[in-house]
């Protein structure tokens, strides 16, 4: 016997329905075969490795010196000027980072602690790779 020969007494018996078991929806019947995460932090871990980053710019002498004379202007100057800003952001998960533009009021130069603080952010003198005085505040 091969085939369907084999199962020819039940193949024509009514459909059994539990009297004991409530009888489950189509969707809470489909709900046991879906898909499950099987390999759990997968899709945040691929995002994580397609995410972009960029290497630290080495800058010129005549970069580095045009920021420090801007930086040496904001330091000198009695007017509270704004500035245009970019800066480079080290990621904090993986090698690399990223260019930030801002633009704003800076507070205050620390010189000791080598950074320009604004009111909501601050900017290591060593990240910055242009840095221009647009307009000033009374």
């Amino acid at each position: 016997m091969d085939g369907i020969e084999k199962y020819e007494d039940i193949l024509h018996l009514p459909h059994h329905r539990s009297t004991v078991h409530p009888h489950m929806s189509v969707r809470d019947r489909a709900a046991q075969f879906s898909a499950f995460a099987a390999l759990k932090g997968y899709e945040e871990e691929l995002g994580e490795t397609a995410r972009v980053t960029h290497a630290r710019r080495v800058l010129d002498e005549d970069r580095m010196r045009a920021i420090n004379d801007v930086l040496l202007l904001l330091k000198r100057s009695p007017a509270k000027p704004r500035v245009k800003i970019t800066y480079f952001a080290e990621d904090g998960g993986k090698a690399g980072g990223a260019y930030v533009k801002a633009q704003g009021v800076p507070k205050r130069l620390d010189e000791q602690r080598r950074r320009l603080i604004f009111e909501d952010f601050e900017v290591a003198f060593d990240d910055i790779a242009e840095i221009e005085i647009f307009g000033a505040e009374k």
